[in-house]
């Protein structure tokens, strides 16, 4: 949000040096941006956070500088003289859709003179970086960033039947905006129609149809509350992003429709002369009702450590804008209230005798304002975080972490410690790019109204392609080490419900495949080492089916692995030999052991044997370790694998050598070489029986 200081101290005595009201609003919470000379003025740039809508108008910032400063807020009363011609009489308003327009107000001024709005005004305007354009326009610009209301004006001649209907788009139906180009909308979208024809996307852009012109002599002019979502979503889907846009998105002041309707008539009637219509149009449901809320002063020294008086919190409660309430909640929270008194702040005693309360019912601009804590905020940022002095005491109860939460934590420090970056995409993929990489479901990905960008627009059912996305980046900027991973959620469609989002940790990397595996198999021993994965034949079509496998657990697949053939690589660019991964976390989560256990080291020598066994092609290696591991049992330290060998001739067809070297240790002595043979007879002889291996 941009302000112009001068057109600031219209509403609120600023008697001090510019860099001090720019860091007493930083430290409310008005993170400041940055400040512009231009001409005689400053634009001093505000960060606005998403809860604040009120502050998205200079009212809003004026009436947090009065507070902070302790001096008072002078708003224009915004007084319409009484009219001739009821406007009944002239115009209508039809209100079809009221979940997309919960209120539409209209009023007109007749017989007026378009020009040139007087030079003050578009200095204000300039310094916020708005073009002048006319009077007319001028003042609705001049409205909305006075009190964060848009505004818009109809050049009322051009209203085909003299009439405002509200309602839905209908399919394919066009209009071309203000900005003189056509947009197609839909049946989701709110259009502010006339008798035959859409003349405004409401709450977005008006139309060019209706626009105001030097001829235009008779305006409507509309002050209206759009369901946020609806604006959204309309605005994403158009790609057009306006000033009205960005404050509906946030919500208005459903108080301040009124206020703003009479302050753009009030100007109009000033600046550019002509007659205003009796009354005005009110279509659509009324303000909600503001519910109570009561502050316990206890909880201030609780929360932020620091006794506050009384009157200082019934000062800064006022000063904001909250009013008394004549019936006190429950403090238990069964209670209820309503209404708006004096302006003043009432202080009753809580059902604890020595915790008096104070019961407010916020202002109709502050409904992020519902609860206890929102209250202690406010009191805290008002008052002065600087006057929390920083070893004061707090109460803290320790949080508990998730079981997900400390799995991922695991997981991101042995990726990271075994040389991986970790990657963070979009959940959203173009349909080719979807279509390369999807093992855990062949149902047809989900897709989104609006593409996030380039035609992204379906919901990923795998990471994999994400992170080759990223790869290919890298390898255009002759990065030579690309080792990335990602922990986040693959979105797996399931009928008639919402999709499965199942977590997965998935990685690409330019190692071979069996050091991959390695990786993730080393990332989920430390999740726990009583955690086994199998290895079994992979068949995707991306994947070298000589240098893949799939991952089981329990007889369950839960991740892929291997090494990307030619065409896999082809989709993504790609030029050098890529292997990728992608593990299930879900079924991981209950196995997780966080309780460390450390056992004594053998101070006794350990012993090392070969085996090179003959097995048949179809035996995986997986199998075969698994059976040299239980074999070995109590004396088992390592195993490396350390080739294959194939020859027909010598080991038969569909034979293989597998070479491995076993490392025994004994915790009770020193083992002997007798020990150590018989060891390797066992694991001989099990290998036989279990496998059909044959000692080479």
């Amino acid at each position: 949000m941009i302000v112009s200081l001068d057109w600031l101290k219209q509403y609120v005595s600023l008697d001090l040096p510019r860099e001090e009201l720019e860091r007493r609003l930083m430290l409310s919470g008005l993170n400041h941006e940055g400040t512009q000379s231009v001409g005689d003025d400053w634009a001093i740039d505000l960060e606005v956070t998403s809860n604040r809508p009120d502050c998205l108008g200079h009212i809003g910032i004026a009436r947090e500088a009065a507070v902070l400063l302790g001096e008072p807020l002078s708003i224009p009363p915004a007084e319409l003289p009484k009219g001739k011609t009821p406007i009944d009489e002239l115009t209508s308003v039809d209100l079809q859709c009221p979940e997309l327009c919960y209120r539409y107000t209209a009023r007109i001024v007749r017989g007026i003179t378009v020009g040139e709005s007087p030079r003050w005004m578009q200095r204000r305007l300039e310094t916020l970086g708005c073009t002048p354009i006319n009077n007319v326009v001028d003042i609705s610009n001049y409205v909305l960033f006075e009190c964060g209301q848009p505004l818009h004006t109809f050049d009322f001649a051009k209203l085909d039947g003299g009439r405002i209907v509200v309602r839905r788009a209908t399919a394919g139906e066009t209009i071309e905006a203000i900005d003189h180009r056509q947009y197609e909308l839909n049946p989701t979208m709110c259009v502010i129609a006339d008798a035959r024809r859409p003349v405004a996307i409401g709450g977005v852009m008006g139309g060019a149809q209706t626009e105001i012109s030097q001829a235009t002599s008779d305006v409507l002019v509309e002050a209206a509350e759009f369901d946020p979502v609806s604006i959204r979503s309309t605005a994403r889907a158009l790609n057009l992003h306006s000033d009205s846009s960005y404050r509906f998105e946030r919500k208005v002041d459903p108080e301040g429709l009124d206020w703003a309707s009479r302050r753009c008539c009030e100007l109009i009637l000033e600046l550019c002369g002509g007659e205003l219509a009796e009354g005005m149009i009110d279509a659509g449901r009324r303000p909600p009702r503001r519910e109570p809320v009561a502050l316990r002063l206890g909880q201030l020294k609780r929360i932020l450590g620091i006794e506050v008086p009384a009157d200082r919190v019934r000062a800064i409660l006022l000063a904001l804008g909250l009013e008394e309430t004549d019936n006190s909640p429950d403090l238990t929270g069964s209670g209820s209230g309503a209404g708006s008194g004096s302006g003043a702040v009432t202080v009753r005693q809580s059902s604890r005798a020595d915790s008096p309360s104070i019961t407010v019912v916020p202002p109709s601009w502050r409904r992020d304002l519902t609860r206890e804590a929102d209250l202690i905020e406010e009191v805290g940022r008002i008052h002065g975080y600087d006057e929390i002095p920083e070893d004061v005491g707090v109460p803290m109860v320790a949080s508990k972490p998730r079981v997900e939460d400390r799995v991922t934590a695991t997981l991101r420090h042995a990726m990271t410690a075994a040389g991986f970056d970790e990657a963070v995409t979009l959940s959203l993929l173009e349909p080719a790019v979807d279509d390369t990489f999807s093992p855990w479901t062949d149902a047809p990905a989900l897709q989104t109204l609006t593409a996030v960008m380039r035609g992204a627009d379906r919901l990923r059912r795998s990471l994999v392609p994400s992170l080759l996305q990223a790869r290919r980046e890298n390898e255009k900027l002759d990065n030579q080490w690309i080792e990335l991973f990602e922990i986040a959620r693959a979105y797996l469609p399931q009928s008639g419900t919402l999709p499965r989002e199942e977590l997965v940790l998935a990685a690409t990397s330019g190692r071979s495949w069996r050091e991959l595996k390695g990786v993730v198999e080393g990332a989920v021993a430390a999740l726990s080492p009583k955690i086994e994965l199998t290895a079994v034949d992979a068949d995707d079509p991306m994947l070298d089916p000589a240098a893949s496998c799939r991952l089981e657990l329990d007889g369950r697949v839960i991740g892929i692995l291997g090494r990307l053939t030619d065409a896999g690589r082809q989709p993504f660019e790609l030029r050098g030999e890529t292997t990728v991964a992608e593990l299930q976390l879900g079924p991981l989560l209950d196995l997780a052991d966080f309780n460390r256990r450390y056992e004594r080291l053998s101070p006794y020598p350990s012993i090392t044997r070969d085996l090179n066994l003959v097995v048949d092609e179809s035996v995986r290696w997986g199998a075969l370790a698994a059976t040299v591991r239980e074999q070995a049992g109590r004396y088992f330290e390592r195993l490396d694998y350390l080739d294959t060998y194939r020859d027909p001739d010598r080991l038969g067809a569909g034979k293989k050598s597998l070479l491995m070297s076993l490392s025994l240790r004994s915790a009770e002595g020193t083992m002997t070489g007798e020990q150590a043979d018989a060891v390797r007879e066992q694991i001989v002889t099990a290998c036989q029986k279990q496998h059909g291996a044959e000692l080479r």
